[in-house]
């Protein structure tokens, strides 16, 4: 296959389906990770089409989901302090502990909307006399590109340039998301955008300490319903092995270059989640040679600390305990125009999937 239309074959789709409700024979529930699957899941309606017996549980790889409130409060404090805050545009809408981004801008805030943090490293050449900060959130992804910002900036003498990163890892909270005595996962679709940047390597060990199955899956229709039918078919015969379903992305070490870049600027510490609290171990923090472009110290403002919104409940949401429309909350209080947490206004949140395209699965 080499033509994204034909990921999207509804014959191939309903093909591998049909497979999967042949070899289904008990209850199995499958979270797929990122939240890219899930509005695909959702919007093509694979959930209703899939056995009874096979549970999809929405899994937290929604960057602007999973970053916490204070970082927003923080970055609004910028904002108020004068600061120019670039930012790419899933974060404007995401409410901090009293307003969003949006918010503050239309109070007079200088707010730019970027496609990538190299833009904000321009705007703080062409103003010399503003501070200028990018609102560095995300998996490992988005890491290589604002480690490389701050590259560029060192290498340009740019120095009212900095990053407020906010960079959650992947096998991390899966990890976490297993240790919760809540969890009834019994295989995981791993994210293959994160792998294609960190390859495979890191999933081997959670393989082997929980005895899982875990498949590196695609986004398109046709990567989901075969990544679902690798698991199942893993859970049917009683093994647990790491597979990778999007092998013509994903290789076995990953992109060793984004990788160089991201250990030069960052090391692994520890980082807080929205609704899930401190995962030990499970972010990029900027290393102590590049602190200069740490917006939290330059700014002082790594002491603003703020309790999650008791009405969302995004933290049983991101851990797969609750599906978004057993919120009470859901679709009345909060909706897209007036979202009470990060998932319902995010274009990778499960809540934001359910609203736009799940009617079926609601009612």
């Amino acid at each position: 296959m080499k033509y994204l239309s034909e990921y999207r074959n509804l014959e191939a789709t309903k093909r591998i389906l049909d497979e999967i409700h042949k070899i289904t024979t008990r209850e199995w529930n499958i979270m797929e990770i990122c939240g890219g699957q899930t509005h695909s899941l959702v919007k093509n309606g694979i959930l209703e089409l899939l056995p009874e017996k096979v549970r999809m549980i929405h899994g937290p790889g929604c960057p602007v989901c999973v970053t916490p409130l204070n970082l927003i409060d923080k970055a609004i404090e910028l904002l108020e302090q004068g600061v120019i805050v670039c930012s790419f545009g899933d974060m404007i809408r995401v409410p901090g502990s009293k307003k969003s981004l949006l918010e503050a801008k239309a109070k007079g805030g200088d707010l730019r909307i970027l496609y990538s943090p190299i833009e904000a490293v321009s705007i703080a050449k062409q103003n010399p006399t503003k501070e200028v900060v990018f609102f560095a959130v995300g998996f490992e992804t988005t890491a290589p590109a604002n480690a490389l910002s701050v590259l560029h900036a060192e290498k340009e003498g740019i120095l009212n340039y900095s990053i407020l990163a906010s960079h959650v890892l992947v096998p991390p909270a899966m990890e976490a998301i297993l240790d919760d005595k809540f969890c009834s996962i019994d295989a995981f679709l791993a994210a293959g955008h994160v792998c294609a940047i960190m390859g495979i390597q890191e999933y081997y060990p959670l393989v082997e300490k929980y005895k899982i199955p875990i498949v590196v899956t695609g986004f398109e229709p046709l990567d989901l319903v075969q990544g679902i039918y690798m698991s199942v078919k893993q859970l049917e015969e009683g093994n647990h092995q790491l597979e990778n379903q999007y092998a013509r992305v994903v290789k076995e070490h990953g992109n060793t270059s984004a990788i160089n870049v991201i250990q030069k600027v960052f090391k692994i510490g520890n980082r807080e989640w929205r609704g899930i609290g401190e995962i030990p171990n499970s972010g990029y923090v900027i290393k102590t040679e590049y602190q200069k472009y740490d917006a939290e110290l330059k700014f002082k403002i790594n002491n603003i600390k703020v309790p999650e919104n008791n009405k969302c409940i995004a933290g049983e949401i991101l851990r797969g305990i609750k599906k978004p429309h057993q919120c009470n909350q859901f679709a009345k209080t909060c909706k897209p125009s007036n979202p009470l947490g990060a998932p319902m206004v995010s274009s990778e949140g499960a809540c934001a999937a359910y609203y736009h395209f799940s009617n079926n699965l609601i009612e």
